[in-house]
């Protein structure tokens, strides 16, 4: 009998029936996160109820060599989540109960599962909410927010899930449940869990997380102004962060995504616009309005043609629907697409994006910008058909050109989806073999045997217990073809 077939075995004694899947019609559901160009069919699914089950299974797992995946909503747009096809997946959607709402601590305690939108809901009947807001907030969870760090169209006031994360319990790759940080905003000693968030599952699985939560804001403006260019539109973000406000977002869209958006949700932006701003303002009414003022008349100088205010919650809600509906109306215009998610100076915004349309020209691949232009994190959605031959590739040969420009430009390869298994191959490009090595001896801490989500955000793995630094002749999974020297 294989490790698979007898984990399959122990899992079904410890788990509900209905709790392990090995359908293959129903594994199938299961074969890809949000970024649907990457696919592999896991061989077993499970989905624990409490963590006792969910720590049984990865005891199981690290016993027997088998690898695990763990999924949340699989809304992650890296891979981060992708199936291994001779592992199990560990899926947390039934790990959904709010704990605990502590207004008196500003505190929150959450299974994985819980969705993120279901956060704020608890929280805003004691006059608080949950900061981070990915554009997928009403079906993504925490957990996976944990795992990528996930941010948002208001980080760039409130920062990443990291900045509201004080502590989580978690199972390591062993099975053992360990708890890291707590109610406090900083714990003494080594900030394991700093490097827990964002490690994309590769150091354990998160159980519960206690996540600070934010005193809702005395007044909320929101403000849509529309510009002739992204150039202007990017001039008139420099010259808002310039002069010393900080928004609570400034989110940018060009022309073809307005246009994805109009069909969509008709969300009645201004007609003809090359570039829109949705600009968020928040705090004291009357630091509010004095900022709106400044604002206006920033927008106004950088050449917009037409400005709006929302004038209540329901023009509030209609202007954020055109951005938050972005990544998923670009399938009113293309059968299929790649998210892109690199980083970049707010100063090199113009040549960027200029290099961006130039690549688009050369290549013959459609690409809409969609980003949160006051941090410089861009979201290209490069379109392309994936029935027509040699699309999917030069698609890809687009997207990846991107990332060189946003790491040539002194930037990022991702500021917020992950590396996962799409933007592995690119680390190399932005850390040397040192630095790379370095990282993969903490996750061998964490996990010696690499049964944690393997094959994701490092080129290739570091095999564990070997020593720093060159290697002198082949190691014997080289050899065999099952591991490369990075």
């Amino acid at each position: 009998m294989s490790p698979l077939e007898r984990l399959t075995d122990r899992v079904r004694a410890q788990l509900p029936g209905a709790a392990v899947i090995t359908d293959p019609s129903r594994l199938r559901t299961y074969e890809c996160d949000g970024l649907s160009h990457y696919r592999a069919t896991p061989a077993l699914v499970v989905l624990p109820e409490d963590v006792d089950q969910l720590a049984a299974v990865v005891g199981a797992c690290a016993e027997l060599g088998v690898p695990y995946v763990a999924r949340g909503s699989g809304t992650g747009l890296s891979g981060g989540a992708l199936p291994h096809t001779e592992g199990v997946l560990v899926v947390t959607s039934r790990m959904r109960s709010v704990r605990e709402v502590r207004p008196e601590d500003q505190r929150a305690v959450v299974e994985p599962g819980v969705i993120n939108l279901d956060v704020t809901r608890a929280a805003t009947p004691h006059g608080y909410y949950y900061a981070p807001d990915p554009s997928s907030q009403q079906v993504c969870s925490i957990g996976g927010n944990v795992a990528e760090n996930s941010g948002g169209a208001h980080c760039l006031k409130y920062g990443f899930t990291t900045n509201h994360v004080t502590g989580v319990e978690m199972v390591s790759p062993d099975g053992e449940v360990v708890r890291l940080g707590g109610d406090a905003p900083d714990a003494p000693g080594y900030d394991l869990l700093g490097a827990v968030v964002g490690s994309e599952g590769t150091l354990g699985v998160v159980t519960e997380v206690t996540v600070r939560l934010t005193r809702l804001p005395e007044h909320v403006v929101t403000v849509l102004a529309g510009f002739d260019s992204t150039d202007r539109a990017g001039a008139a973000v420099s010259a808002i962060i310039g002069a010393g406000i900080v928004p609570a977002a400034i989110e940018m869209m060009d022309a073809l995504a307005i246009e994805a958006a109009e069909a969509a949700v008709h969300c009645e932006y201004p007609e003809g616009a090359g570039a829109v701003l949705v600009i968020e303002l928040d705090g004291s009414q009357a630091e509010v309005e004095a900022e709106y003022d400044d604002v206006v008349q920033l927008c106004e100088k950088s050449a917009a043609f037409e400005i709006r205010t929302a004038v209540d919650p329901t023009e509030r809600a209609l202007i954020w629907k055109g951005r938050k509906s972005a990544f998923a109306a670009v399938g009113r215009i293309s059968p299929d697409y790649i998210v892109q998610d690199g980083v970049i100076p707010r100063t090199a915004l113009p040549e960027v994006l200029g290099r961006i349309a130039a690549l688009s020209e050369e290549s013959g691949v459609r690409v809409a910008n969609v980003f949160h232009a006051g941090d410089g994190n861009l979201h290209p959605l490069v379109l392309f058909d994936d029935a027509v031959e040699g699309a999917g590739d030069a698609a890809e040969e687009v997207s990846r050109a991107i990332l060189d420009l946003c790491i040539e430009h002194g930037g990022s390869i991702t500021g917020e989806h992950g590396v996962g298994a799409d933007k592995a191959a690119h680390m190399p490009k932005m850390f040397a073999a040192d630095d790379l090595d370095t990282m993969q001896l903490v996750r061998c801490a964490f996990d010696p045997a690499h049964v944690s989500n393997p094959g994701k955000v490092f080129p290739t793995p570091r095999l564990c217990g070997e020593v720093p630094g060159r290697r002198k002749g082949a190691h014997p999974l080289q050899e065999a073809g099952l591991a490369e020297v990075f």
